[in-house]
């Protein structure tokens, strides 16, 4: 073969591997830097923070963040510092607003009530506090059990029904009150978040009957549709409750005197007036007179 002709094919196989190994090292570089994260300094918790904490500089610190931002980080610990944990922020996750009140808000409990919502207190036990799985957080029914009062309930006896449904947990845990002796004693008490007409609803429930708090699953969500039980019914194996019907009101009796009529300075002894009785039975209204009964001398 022409010496010639192969040495221009050495130099052209020479060319084309360089220029391979150059566009190669190019593209990889390219790569490499459009596939790498963009990193930010955000703020971190320093150590678990839990529901109620108010912050401190020591309960945060300044982290490097890769990839895109979480919705609501903070950058600076100056934009944190004083305000109130309403949601458990985990050690080195980024401090975002929505798990933060208000500024100004403060922290506790009542930094995590949401305007228009009342936080009721329900004391209970270890059965009415469904052996302690209500935690903060969980959805629970209300259930009370009870006597109708001023009532015709058909001697259906002790009434149970479904009063409250799908209430949020807003906290559970323990109560430190004094017995009669002035002793401390342990008492559990769990926080429904309510409504203010709930709130009232729930003080009649909790001083006039018994309450009983029930479990659901969070995602349920539904209304359950229920006729409520009676003591009668677990003997004779119903499931229909009467309606509880108001006792009919009782007529109102008003008993007054007659005015006596006017007479001269000089009459003596005269008669005394009748008596007056007003009875008032709903809508209806009667008058009677009935003559008054001597005194005896």
């Amino acid at each position: 073969m022409n010496q010639r002709l192969v040495s221009v094919l050495i130099f052209a196989f020479v060319v084309s591997a360089g220029a391979s190994v150059v566009l190669y090292r190019l593209i990889a570089s390219r790569a490499t830097t459009s596939a790498a994260p963009a990193i930010a300094q955000v703020v971190v918790a320093s150590h678990t923070l839990e529901l109620g904490t108010l912050l401190k500089d020591s309960d945060l610190k300044t982290g490097n963040w890769s990839g895109p931002l979480p919705k609501g980080a903070v950058m600076k610990k100056e934009d944190l510092v004083g305000r109130g944990v309403i949601s458990t922020v985990y050690q080195d996750e980024p401090v975002v607003e929505s798990r933060l009140a208000a500024k100004g808000a403060g922290a506790g409990l009542a930094a995590t009530i949401p305007p228009g919502m009342r936080a009721f207190a329900v004391r209970v036990n270890e059965v009415v506090g469904v052996a302690g799985f209500v935690v903060p957080g969980m959805r629970v029914d209300v259930l009370i059990s009870g006597t109708p009062p001023t009532a015709v309930n058909n001697n259906m006896g002790t009434v149970a029904r479904t009063l409250l449904q799908n209430v949020e947990v807003l906290s559970a845990g323990q109560n430190f009150q004094k017995d009669t002796e002035g002793k401390p004693i342990q008492v559990q008490v769990v926080n429904l978040l309510v409504t203010p007409d709930q709130c009232e609803i729930l003080s009649l429930a909790t001083n006039e009957t018994r309450v009983q708090l029930v479990l659901r699953n969070p995602l349920d969500t539904d209304t359950a549709k229920t006729k409520g039980s009676a003591m009668a019914n677990l003997f004779t194996g119903r499931n229909d409750t009467p309606a509880i019907t108001p006792a009919a009101p009782r007529p109102i009796v008003r008993v007054r005197r007659a005015p006596a009529p006017a007479a001269p300075a000089a009459v003596k002894d005269k008669p005394a007036p009748p008596v007056m009785v007003e009875v008032i039975n709903g809508s209806k209204r009667m008058e009677a007179k009935f003559a008054p009964v001597e005194e005896k001398q």
